[in-house]
């Protein structure tokens, strides 16, 4: 076999070939694909629910759909974007594939369990698919599944809740998997502080994983017994408290937030340097805020229940938490742009994604701080701005970065290049339309708009018809980048083997990686990294194009 053969053509176990060499592989990367097509369908789906959803709220009264069919469609798109999409997306597809050839392994440390994790994603989506068709259809409780109502509906809630919680588990897999390859499997020469800021997101973020998810399966598994065997946990009429569900439900979701955005903001780590081909400033402070959002981020998860009641002191306590937590998130926003500050900047779609995620991100956080102090929270919890600022955080962070992961790896993963132009219109339409969606959001919430709801006073319908014209134009946005990366199979660009001048490991392969990653040992270079070689590759190739153009000037 030769030893530069790309992962695709190389049947994996051996002796398998076609569908089965792909659904029986313990190659990380072949996971990693399969993940990105899997969650792909899952966020098309989620996306479609978001714009019926949006339709819908177009205007006053019925427009497509009842409110039976609203709320569960309303608990499919959360379900989806937060367990299916937004925590899985970025460890489980740039994770799998580049973790491992970050540090200069061949694959993760236990490839079998990765597989696994993978069958898990797979069986918890198909799982909340099936419990669309049985019994009286999918819950209608939202994605956050509140007790009461989640005991009393009799919607299909037992087997939504036991897909969530395969799903958790597919989550802590990849998580143990990822921590132990980062301490085994490491190559001999990179110490520490020479790993990638990429692959520092994705430890910090695997330990609030498995620390965090056993958290939401158990508190999943008494919903689950509440139901069947009524044994009154939460229920007030048997003796239960369904404060206690809330407690239990955000000590893992709001972690569950950084297990969202930590590995986006490792993906903006690694694509700042290489457009600005300068090392990233302050990298030993980056890898210290990522493990201090891991930590201070898993003791704030009261601040979304300041009106649920609690004394005086816990509020300022946690009111005080939330931020604190916002300084280690500041200190990696100043890096990047500290970075970017005098750097030889080369604007291409990844930098332009990361770009916008910077901006919309910044936005999610600012007014996150809004909702973290208790006195403008009394007034603006669960309105329309709530759902502004997780959607600004969440997709407007882990979203974007989402995207400019895509865009950045893509000529790495797939060997093939995709067009720029494409690529810039539809980031600029996806980010306009973006910003017409949600900012009115938060508008209608500062007004009194409540969220979750099917129906609306008159007042509101200006704000809502506004925000339904933006998610169009974000949704077009999207599908075009989304196309452009599609058709880049067909036309068949191939892709150098380091096309953005790149210093990382994976960027030292070739384009697709071979099966086992490296031809020869990786050579480790030590952070920072120096881009002065790139630069003046750059400029040789700069200065021959403006030799050839004199050249024809004088011909001419």
């Amino acid at each position: 076999m030769n030893a530069t053969e790309s992962f695709y053509n190389t049947p994996s176990p051996p002796g398998l070939k076609g569908i089965w060499a792909w659904l029986l592989t313990h190659d990380h990367k072949r996971i990693g694909i399969m993940y990105l097509w899997s969650v792909g369908f899952w966020f098309c789906v989620a996306l479609c629910c978001g714009l019926l959803m949006r339709v819908e709220l177009m205007w006053v009264g019925k427009t497509i759909m009842g409110p039976e069919v609203y709320n569960s469609l309303f608990t499919l798109h959360g379900v989806i974007m937060v367990f299916l999409f937004v925590i899985p997306a970025v460890p489980s597809i740039f994770g799998n594939f580049f973790l491992p050839i970050q540090i200069g392994a061949d694959d993760v440390f236990f490839p079998r369990l990765n597989l696994l994790s993978w069958y898990l994603f797979m069986l918890g989506g198909l799982l909340a698919v099936v419990s669309l068709f049985l019994g009286e259809g999918f819950p209608d409780t939202g994605w956050t599944f509140y007790v009461p109502f989640s005991l009393t509906t009799d919607k299909n809630v037992v087997l939504t809740v036991t897909a969530a919680f395969i799903l958790g588990m597919s989550s802590m897999l990849t998580g143990l998997n990822f921590i132990t390859t980062v301490h085994r499997m490491r190559t001999k020469d990179m110490g520490w502080m020479q790993m990638p800021l990429f692959t520092w997101s994705l430890y910090a973020t695997s330990w609030v994983q498995i620390l965090a998810t056993p958290v939401l399966s158990i508190t999943l598994l008494m919903v689950i017994f509440e139901r069947v065997f009524a044994i009154g946990l939460f229920d007030p009429g048997k003796g239960g408290d369904p404060i206690l569900y809330q407690h239990l439900f955000w000590m893992y979701s709001h972690p569950a937030v950084y297990i969202m955005i930590l590995p986006a903001m490792g993906v903006i780590s690694e694509i700042i340097p290489v457009f600005s081909r300068k090392a990233v400033f302050g990298y030993k402070g980056i890898v210290i805020s990522s493990m201090g959002i891991a930590v201070a981020g898993s003791l704030v998860w009261a601040h979304h229940m300041y009106t649920s009641g609690m004394s005086d002191v816990a509020i300022f306590v946690f009111s005080l938490l939330t931020f604190l937590v916002a300084i280690p998130t500041a200190v990696k926003v100043f890096s990047w742009i500290a970075t970017m500050y005098k750097g030889a900047i080369e604007m291409t779609p990844p930098l332009y994604l990361a770009l916008i995620f910077i901006y919309l991100f910044c936005i999610g956080g600012l007014t996150g701080l809004v909702l973290g102090a208790a006195g403008t929270d009394i007034h603006l919890h669960d309105t329309h701005f709530v759902v502004s600022h997780f959607h600004f955080a969440m997709f407007g962070g882990t979203g974007f970065a989402f995207f400019a992961a895509l865009h950045y790896w893509w000529p790495k993963m797939f060997g093939i290049m995709y067009d720029f132009k494409k690529a810039y219109i539809g980031a600029t339409l996806a980010a306009v339309g973006f910003i017409f969606h949600y900012i009115p959001m938060f508008i209608l919430g500062m007004q009194g708009m409540p969220r979750r709801y099917y129906d609306y006073l008159p007042k509101f319908e200006k704000g809502n018809f506004l925000a339904g014209l933006g998610g169009f134009l974000m949704v077009i946005g999207i599908l075009l980048m989304l196309y452009n990366l599609l058709i880049s199979f067909r036309k068949k660009k191939g892709a150098p083997q380091d096309p953005w001048g790149g210093t990382t490991l994976e960027w030292s392969v070739p384009s697709p990686p071979p099966l086992h990653n490296f031809v020869e040992e990786p050579k480790v270079k030590e952070y920072p990294y120096d881009f002065s070689e790139v630069i003046a590759r750059a400029q040789g190739a700069q200065d021959a194009q403006d030799s050839e153009e004199e050249d024809g000037e004088k011909n001419r």
